[in-house]
């Protein structure tokens, strides 16, 4: 329970008890991000079906509201620091390094977080009836993308990456992993999330040699805009 909290603090803005942790707990509770985002999609599809009833844009914009507010654009700033990074250093590992450990924003991660929302707005648009319920399952299936990413990837510098590497268990993704099966069978877009989570973590890979939190958080935005975007397509079959 208590690194379910510190999971919770963490990901999101949602008041939680104060209670004491230390880094193994920090570490750990990367285990119950998917967790996590089963609330998180709850909210966002609970905003946006609401909305929806009044109008569809109503019920996009309350969606991506939600989903901003409730993270606290956590992931987004990790997706604007990426951005940045990648845009300025080219070719140089240790120049985009120091550039994604700059806490200021530049025009690239700008950029990034303006088509980000925009497409998540748009593609929430295209939501319509029973499409909330599979909305509410993308932020659970993104995050599972960090468990495999973590064990996969090393770390490149001091910060999440390094405090969650080892953190993840074999039996920890196994179980997600079989529980996104079943979730699969409800939402058959979802059956595209191994397949986005392995191209993100190939992508890092090569282009980065490694992973960082920022790197985490550009992830989880991306998948779950990918999976937006298998949705909205899928439902036009």
């Amino acid at each position: 329970m208590k690194r379910l909290i510190v999971a919770f603090g963490f990901l999101t803005r949602l008041p939680m008890p104060q209670i004491a942790t230390d880094g193994d707990d920090f570490a750990a509770a990367i285990r119950c991000y998917p967790l996590v985002g089963l609330v998180v999609g709850g909210l966002v599809a609970l905003a946006g079906w609401a909305g929806g009833m009044i109008d569809p844009w109503l019920g996009a914009l309350a969606a991506l509201l939600v989903w901003v507010a409730v993270t606290g654009a956590l992931h987004l700033d990790g997706l604007a620091d990426l951005a940045d990074a990648c845009g300025a250093a080219h070719r140089d590992r240790e120049r985009l390094l120091a550039v994604m450990a700059d806490p200021h924003i530049g025009s690239f991660g700008v950029v990034a977080i303006v088509l980000q929302l925009l497409a998540k707005l748009v593609l929430l648009h295209g939501i319509t009836g029973y499409g909330w319920g599979a909305v509410a399952l993308i932020p659970f299936a993104a995050r599972i993308g960090p468990l495999a990413w973590a064990r996969w990837l090393p770390p490149l510098k001091a910060g999440l990456g390094a405090v969650v590497a080892g953190a993840v268990r074999t039996r920890d993704l196994i179980g997600w992993a079989l529980l996104l099966c079943g979730v699969v069978v409800f939402a058959p877009a979802l059956a595209a999330t191994p397949l986005l989570i392995l191209g993100w973590g190939l992508w890092l890979k090569r282009r980065i040699g490694g992973v960082t939190g920022d790197c985490h958080g550009a992830g989880i935005e991306l998948v779950e805009t990918a999976l937006l975007s298998v949705l909205v397509i899928a439902g036009r079959f």
